[in-house]
């Protein structure tokens, strides 16, 4: 049995080891970053209070990152599991909070381990993983609003949400479940400081103005991109097939999660008190956003995309746990931590395995060397600095990271032409056969991508 008093050394070492494991795999095993970090990378090179395809919270993120660290991989790769074990510390405390018991507070964050979307898939850091710790943290803040209702949690609640609706706007769902739940509160007779009804909401809003105002400038791209991306067709069946898709993936990455609780209890028995609060405000804010998912699928009849869906369920291991928690014995807890350690080291294994045998991923895009015949082009040719690159995120973006001089990216020059001084040297990148028709400057082909040069000779 481990010692109560070794708890937190051991939740430390837990989170120590998936930093490292997932900062230095991802390091050793990939030639090039993710797509979706190049692209935050790219926007963050010319900051804005919005991008055609998310608010701008995890360009923020990156280019802070990349003023300190440059274009070093391996720092993203960190970036992303700080985000990650940051959350995994939020679950963890309010654990601590809710059951008094580190036991539980240690599982609570072990089975979530389970979930692929907190191993295999955050190496890649992007809109998903930037919401984690703000997700995780708005939740234990809201409990203790309604635990203790003192100002400063409903403060620390704004900040939270505003920056969290700023990172990606599905996080609107679980802003809706912990409304529902005061309303819920309300109406059983809690009662809250007048004062605190006007502090979260405001402040959240205030941390959201530029952005709203960029969104009215944009013509709301932003959410039209968001729209687009469902794929909705408007056909009747698509409000029965697509629920049942998103139902089925759910439960199949639930799988190892669900696993995982079979080991650690003795009986599946179990009675809800629906009278009882902590459970009242873990099923709010865990299964109420993942039900809002679902019925937006069926009543609209949209796609719901799996990643979508990464920071919906660093509560669950919570919920199971207080449903569960008095099924729990000191044999099944040597069982489930056998299959902890087997998933913890299965999941990194085959991302390296993966990573070393495929040579088509993104990750394999020889974006540095691609960097270096550019810039040894330019150098021939042009005495200037390149300061912009044009195209999109991937080609284009490639070169504003990899590139010493870090050039902004732009998608398009369209209504921007009258912000480029004639001394900035330009590229242009995108398809050979057009490019090589009107470019003005020096042309070159890097398969499959055409590049336009054009500088001071």
């Amino acid at each position: 049995m481990i010692n109560k008093k070794n708890i937190p050394n051991i939740f430390a070492l837990f989170l120590l080891l998936h930093l490292i494991i997932w900062t230095l795999i991802p390091t050793f095993s990939n030639v090039n970053l993710p797509l979706d970090t190049i692209e935050a990378l790219a926007w963050g090179s010319d900051l804005d209070w919005g991008f055609e395809k998310h608010p701008p919270l995890s360009a923020f993120a990156v280019e802070f990152f990349y003023q300190i660290f440059g274009n070093q991989d391996w720092a993203y790769y960190l970036l992303s599991q700080i985000f990650v074990i940051t959350a995994f510390f939020g679950v963890y405390k309010f654990s601590e909070e809710i059951f008094k018991n580190k036991y539980y507070a240690l599982l609570s964050v072990l089975l979530i381990e389970g979930i692929y979307f907190y191993n295999f898939t955050t190496p890649e850091f992007n809109v998903n993983v930037c919401q984690l710790p703000l997700w995780s943290f708005s939740i234990y803040f809201a409990w203790r609003c309604f635990k203790y209702d003192k100002t400063k949690d409903y403060i620390y609640l704004g900040i939270l949400m505003g920056l969290g609706i700023l990172s990606k706007y599905l996080f609107l769902y679980l802003i809706i479940g912990i409304k529902l739940f005061f309303i819920f509160l309300i109406k059983r007779g809690k009662k809250i400081k007048l004062r605190n009804y006007f502090i979260a909401g405001p402040i959240a809003i205030l941390i959201l103005l530029p952005h709203i105002k960029w969104l009215s400038d944009n013509n709301f791209k932003t959410i039209s991109y968001g729209m687009h991306r469902t794929g909705g067709t408007g056909e009747f069946f698509d409000h029965l097939i697509y629920p049942l898709i998103f139902l089925g993936k759910q439960i199949g990455i639930l799988i190892p999660f669900f696993l995982m609780i079979f080991f650690l209890i003795k009986k599946l028995r179990f009675k809800l008190n629906f009278k009882d609060k902590n459970l009242m405000f873990l099923i709010f804010s865990t299964i109420i956003p993942i039900l809002g998912i679902f019925l937006t699928s069926m009543i609209v009849g949209i796609k719901i995309r799996t990643m979508w869906m990464t920071p919906f369920y660093l509560y669950l291991g919570v919920l199971m746990i207080y449903v569960f928690h008095k099924n729990i014995t000191l044999n099944n807890l040597k069982k489930f931590f056998f299959l902890f350690m087997f998933l913890f080291l299965l999941s990194p294994i085959m991302y390296l395995s993966i990573s070393l045998t495929n040579d088509k991923k993104r990750t394999d895009y020889p974006g540095k060397e691609i960097a270096r015949l550019v810039q040894d082009k330019w150098d021939k040719n042009f005495v200037n600095e390149i300061k912009i690159v044009i195209g999109d995120e991937w080609y284009a973006g490639n070169l504003s990271y990899h590139l010493t001089s870090r050039p902004v990216w732009m998608n398009e020059l369209k209504n921007k032409t009258s912000e480029i001084n004639s001394s900035e040297g330009v590229i242009y990148t995108g398809n050979p056969k057009i490019l090589k028709k009107i470019c003005p400057g020096v042309y070159g082909t890097i398969k499959p991508v055409g590049y336009c040069m054009i500088g001071q000779k």
